[in-house]
C-alpha cells in the first residue's frame, strides 16, 4: 500500500531490489569467507579457543554471568531514572511558562551536547571528592549518572517529538470540550505518543545497555565487556571471548526489541479499539482522509 511516504515498487524495481540483495548476500559472503580464513591462519579458530564456553562452566560463573548481571544492573538502573526524568523534562520543554521552558530547554541542550563518557567521568570525580560511596560501589554510581543525565536529555527530545507527531485536532477537541492543558497532556496526548515514540524509546534503550561498556573500560565497572580481558588472561581466546560477549549482547537486545515490538502492538490495538489516532495512522488520514470524506463507514 502506498503512502505519503512510501511507494509500493512496481516489477521493475522489485526485481531490480532482488538483484541489490543478491549482489549483498554474495558480496557479504566473500567478506566473512575472507574474515574466517585469516582467523583459520591465526589459529583463532581452533577448537581449543572456542571448547571452554561450552565444557568449562566455571568461565561462565565466574565471568561471564557475573559480568552480564552488572550489565543488566547499571543499564536497567539507568533505564528506571531515565525515563521517567526524560518524560518530565520533555513536558517541561512544551510548557506554556517560560520559566519552565526554558531552564529545561537549556538543561536539555546542555547534557545532550556531552559526550556520556565525560559525564561518567565528572560523576566518578564528584563521588571521589564529595561523597562517602565506596570505592565498590562508586564505578556503577558513576556509569548510572553519566547514562541517566546524557540519555533523559535524548529521551526528553523524544518525548516532544512523539507529541509534536500527533494530529493537531487531538488538542483542539480536547479544549473544545474543556480540558485544561494538564488534563490534555495527561489523558490525550502522551498515551497517543507513547506508541508514535516507542521505536524511538527502544533504540535509545539498547544504547543506554550498551554504553554500559564505556564504564567497564574507563573506570572498571566489572560489566560484561570488560570480562574480556579476565578471560584472556586465563584461557588466551580473546577473539573467542569478544565472539561470545558479542553474542550476548545481541540476546539481550533482541529481546527487549521483541518486548518493546509486543506492547507496540498491543498498544496499537488498545487504541484502535478506543478510536484513537496512532502515529502509523497519519500517513494514511493524510493519504486517503479527504477521499474518505462524507463516505459510509
Amino acid at each position: 500500500m502506498s503512502s505519503v511516504l512510501y511507494d509500493t515498487p512496481g516489477p521493475k524495481a522489485r526485481v531490480r531490489n532482488w538483484i541489490y540483495t543478491a549482489a549483498f548476500l554474495v558480496v557479504f559472503g566473500l567478506a566473512m569467507w575472507w574474515v574466517l580464513a585469516i582467523m583459520a591462519e591465526n589459529h583463532q579458530l581452533d577448537a581449543a579457543k572456542w571448547s571452554p564456553f561450552v565444557t568449562d562452566g566455571e568461565i561462565w560463573t565466574t565471568f561471564l554471568l557475573p559480568g552480564l548481571g552488572e550489565t543488566l544492573k547499571a543499564g536497567l538502573i539507568a533505564m528506571v531514572i531515565a525515563l521517567p526524568l526524560g518524560a518530565l523534562l520533555g513536558i517541561g520543554r512544551l510548557s506554556d511558562h517560560r520559566w519552565v521552558r526554558i531552564p529545561v530547554g537549556a538543561w536539555v541542550e546542555f547534557f545532550r551536547a556531552i559526550p556520556v563518557l565525560m559525564l561518567m567521568l565528572f560523576g566518578s570525580a564528584l563521588y571521589v571528592r564529595y561523597s562517602a560511596v565506596s570505592s565498590e560501589l562508586r564505578p556503577l554510581y558513576a556509569v548510572v549518572t553519566g547514562l541517566v543525565l546524557y540519555n533523559s536529555a535524548v529521551i526528553a527530545e523524544i518525548v516532544v517529538a512523539g507529541i509534536k507527531s500527533l494530529p493537531r485536532g487531538q488538542t483542539d477537541a480536547a479544549k473544545a470540550i474543556g480540558m485544561r492543558k494538564g488534563q490534555i497532556m495527561q489523558h490525550v496526548l502522551i498515551p497517543q505518543a507513547v506508541t508514535a515514540m516507542l521505536p524511538a524509546l527502544v533504540s535509545q534503550l539498547v544504547v543506554i545497555l550498551k554504553d554500559t561498556a564505556i564504564g567497564g573500560a574507563v573506570l572498571g565497572l566489572g560489566e560484561l565487556l570488560s570480562m574480556n580481558r579476565q578471560i584472556s588472561a586465563n584461557y588466551s581466546n580473546t577473539i573467542a571471548t569478544l565472539v561470545v560477549i558479542a553474542l550476548l549482547f545481541i540476546l539481550v537486545n533482541f529481546a527487549l526489541t521483541n518486548t518493546a515490538s509486543w506492547l507496540e502492538r498491543r498498544l496499537r490495538k488498545s487504541q484502535k479499539g478506543t478510536g484513537a489516532v496512532v502515529a502509523g495512522d497519519v500517513a494514511e488520514v493524510d493519504a486517503g482522509g479527504a477521499a474518505g470524506v462524507g463516505q459510509a463507514p
